[in-house]
């Protein structure tokens, strides 16, 4: 009946358009023949035809199981602007009234509707499955099918109970449909859906448009990102945070500086997450900073940029927020911020959970350190990832490909490595091979004998980043494979034995490292940072000689980003140096009158016009938790305590803190050291802070050694800063 359907006919009748993109037409007739049907296809590659147009030429209604009510009401929306008839889509779902479902099952009893959304909760509802069991159903399409998977990143485990439901409510065929999934994960849902033999349908996960960017998040971040914005203004774009919290201080600094923003995040009411969202796609405003509960299947075409503030928990994740840029195959800009923090404070949100959950996060987030610290071509990690393979040497388009580092021939370490690889036994993943390979004697080793090993040591002449760099460059090249389904151990290939026994030139890039960015600031070069070079070792200079003078550490007067904000934005007043990062009214008044002298000069001397509307603003609020930090201790309340009431966690008061003495502010915190630490031990560290040239926490760690803790360093740093330079 419906073999014979001109479906390019039908396609234009229905929507308007007259070809079909990629697989769709071949995907539609397979689900025609009433036949099971697995469709992998990137963001933005049109998956949502492939149900569309087969629900409106099969008898029945067509099911789809959707997790998000916000992509319901927009997918039933376009699909009523298709037809004359409201009641041709519908969904159900927690947030109809009693009516309001009336009227959806009316129509759907009457035969008008064509497609029905339904979340999966409201699904396993008794009342719901007593009904659709009267209905004739086409076919069910269970949309973000990755939801199914464990190991998928947006895992949900009403999803798993989809199959069993199908068969209680009546068989019909039933099509998946994901945008991110890895083979690991595409197995887990074909086998969990009861769908092993269905025929499958993966279109390219390359995006050709989208531009790849990782930048070293620093102290500055949120200017970082007003900057970018300031250079892109117009433009739609998307920028992802990991808290609810970051979300609403980063839309109110945006706003403070005049960029039309608006947040979104699960803890808002439904109400103002939905104006906010339309405001989004209506343009009333061009920025969205939203968790990543923003964004599944919102069907924006013009979104120019998505900005990770926080390093995504997995590459899923990440692929799939990305492609949410540049879907009308214009201008897409993907830029991630990354520090090392970020991982360790993701790892330690995953303390808790249960070993098997806990294992499958630290994996995800393994992959992602993989592909964010790799100086190799973003797309060809990102491919490789979803098991595709890029042979494109150069992609053009991500900062890896623009900036390529110098390559070193590492044919004698792959040789380490897999010898070291097949000595274990296969049976071990990267970090304990590359301990291996260093003769690091840790508990692991030594429990399994390892350190009796011929290849024990044997790689301890390069350091553990170069090691990660030719196992992750060895896994794309594919003389390395990884056993998914064993968390992650690493095998040798065949393709790695015959290299083993006849080895030919292998050549790495080694990784980008990211180890000091929160520490220090290098000068960066292209559109990533407008400093002024000439200015800023100006600058650099008139600090050391003021340190020579009054005789503190060149830190203590102002750190490397102050100086930075200083030659990007060339305040020549006190009033404007306390809009500098890092710089209060105290440090203003002391240090400032000579800097505003220099810059002034050097803005007359060189022409340079100064872009007032750079200014950035900070907010009030941020004030408001400085003041009243400062007032607790001033009132020697304890650190537990003030971190209680603002919901800050230990180390990010320490960043409150040491925020408001390095911008000028003298704070007494001995009765905090009086009660956390050694007196002896207070007074080594502040020793080192006075011979020390930099006030990096790496190098105090490093020169003072394991008998003092990250977090007694930064204490007695904050003392030392607030009484030498305040």
């Amino acid at each position: 009946m419906t073999e014979n359907i001109n479906l390019t006919e039908q396609l234009k009748k229905y929507f308007g358009f007259s070809t079909f993109k990629g697989n769709q037409e071949a995907i539609i007739r397979n689900l025609l023949a009433g036949k099971d049907t697995f469709v992998l296809m990137p963001t933005g590659g049109g998956k949502s035809l492939c149900y569309q147009l087969p629900s409106l030429l099969m008898e029945g209604t067509a099911i789809v199981i959707s997790p998000l009510i916000a992509l319901m009401k927009n997918q039933v929306d376009i699909m009523r602007n298709f037809s004359e008839e409201d009641g041709i889509a519908h969904f159900i779902n927690s947030s109809l009234s009693k009516s309001a479902i009336d009227q959806v099952k009316s129509d759907i009893l009457q035969g008008k509707t064509k497609l029905l959304y339904v979340a999966p909760e409201s699904l396993t509802k008794e009342e719901n499955i007593t009904f659709l069991r009267q209905v004739k159903i086409s076919f069910y399409a269970v949309d973000e099918a990755h939801c199914i998977s464990e190991w998928g990143h947006d895992f949900r485990p009403e999803y798993r109970r989809i199959r069993p439901i199908i068969e209680d409510i009546g068989k019909a065929p039933v099509i998946a449909l994901t945008a991110t999934a890895t083979p690991k994960v595409k197995m887990d849902i074909q086998k969990n859906l009861g769908m092993t033999d269905a025929v499958e349908f993966k279109s390219s996960f390359n995006r050709p448009n989208l531009y790849y960017e990782v930048r070293a998040k620093t102290a500055n971040v949120d200017r970082d990102i007003y900057k970018f914005i300031n250079q892109n203004r117009g433009k739609s774009g998307i920028i992802y945070c990991l808290s609810r919290k970051k979300v609403e201080e980063l839309t109110e600094f945006l706003l403070a500086n005049g960029i039309k923003a608006r947040a979104y995040h699960a803890g808002m009411d439904s109400a103002t997450r939905n104006a906010n969202q339309d405001a989004f796609l209506k343009e009333e405003i061009d920025i969205i900073v939203a968790t990543i509960a923003f964004g599944m299947g919102i069907d924006k075409p013009d979104v120019r940029f998505v900005i990770h503030y926080d390093v995504p928990k997995s590459l899923e994740g990440y692929y799939q927020e990305t492609g949410r840029a540049g879907r009308d195959g214009g201008e897409g800009q993907c830029i991630t911020f990354y520090s090392n923090k970020d991982l360790q404070k993701l790892e330690k949100f995953m303390q808790g959970k249960p070993v098997s959950e806990q294992e499958i996060g630290k994996q995800l987030l393994l992959e992602t350190a993989a592909y964010v610290e790799s100086s190799v071509c973003r797309r060809k990690i990102l491919l490789h990832y979803f098991g595709e393979e890029y042979t494109e040497d150069n992609c053009g388009n991500c900062d890896n490909c623009l900036n390529p580092k110098k390559q070193v021939e590492a044919q004698d370490s792959l040789c380490a490595v897999i010898e070291t690889v097949i000595a274990v036994k296969e049976n071990f993943k990267q970090d304990y091979i590359v301990d291996v390979l260093l003769g690091k004697e840790t508990s692991e080793v030594l429990a399994h004998g390892h350190e009796n090993l011929e290849v024990f040591g044997s790689g301890m002449g390069e350091n553990e980043r170069f090691w990660n760099a030719v196992i992750r460059q060895a896994l794309i090249a594919g003389y390395l494979g990884k056993d998914v389904e064993n968390y992650g151990l690493l095998k040798v290939t065949s393709e790695g034995r015959k290299f083993l026994k006849k080895p030919h030139s292998f050549k790495i890039v080694e990784d980008n490292d990211f180890e000091d960015e929160e520490e220090e600031i290098p000068l960066r070069s292209g559109a990533a940072c407008a400093v002024d070079p000439v200015l800023f070792a100006m600058l650099k200079d008139l600090r050391k000689k003021m340190s020579k003078k009054l005789d503190v550490p060149p830190f203590v007067i102002f750190q490397d980003p102050s100086l930075e904000a200083m030659a990007t934005t060339y305040p020549i007043t006190l009033e404007e140096l306390q809009n500098i990062p890092g710089v209060g009214a105290g440090k203003a008044k002391r240090y400032g009158e000579e800097f505003c002298k220099l810059i002034k000069t050097h803005c007359e001397e060189n022409e340079i016009e100064r872009l007032e509307d750079l200014r950035v603003r900070t907010v009030a609020n941020k004030s408001k938790l400085k003041v009243s930090i400062i007032q607790s201790i001033d009132r020697k309340v304890a650190f537990e305590d003030i971190a209680k009431v603002w919901g800050l966690e230990d180390d990010e008061l320490l960043d409150e803190i040491e925020a408001i003495v390095y911008s000028g502010t003298k704070l007494n915190i001995d009765y905090c050291l009086d009660e956390r630490m050694d007196a002896d031990h207070v007074q080594d560290i502040y020793d080192y802070f006075m011979e020390s040239t930099t006030d990096s926490i790496n190098d105090a760690m490093e020169e003072l050694g394991p008998d003092y803790t990250e977090e007694e360093i930064r204490l007695v740093r904050i003392k030392f800063i607030s009484e030498m330079g305040n």
